[in-house]
């Protein structure tokens, strides 16, 4: 998850940075004023290996997060669990190893 982290923050935080701003400014109705700040993480994230393999190898987790919150629009706090069972989850996810077509052949 720290790599997941890592790559989002490096080349996404602009975006996190204003989705993290909008939600703090609107606590009652963050879900949906910052819903286009939302998306435009996740198109910045989206071509990224580690982001879209955490993404396959967690939806179930994350779509009880994120059900979690729209539950809990008012109190994110009471999602603790469901962010734990995400993030379990998500440190357990490894990108697979290239084909070994793929890697470079010295000639001899």
């Amino acid at each position: 998850m720290q790599a997941a982290l890592e790559v989002t923050a490096r080349y996404c935080s602009r975006e996190l940075d204003q989705y993290g701003q909008c939600v703090a400014a609107k606590p009652e109705s963050w879900q949906r004023d910052c819903h286009h700040l939302k998306m435009s993480i996740a198109r910045c994230t989206s071509n990224h290996p580690v982001i879209r393999q955490i993404r396959q190898a967690c939806s179930e987790p994350f779509e009880a997060f994120e059900k979690c919150l729209q539950q809990n629009e008012a109190a994110v706090g009471n999602c603790a669990e469901h962010v734990r069972h995400f993030l379990q989850c998500a440190e357990q996810v490894q990108l697979p190893s290239p084909p070994a077509s793929a890697l470079p052949i010295s000639a001899s």
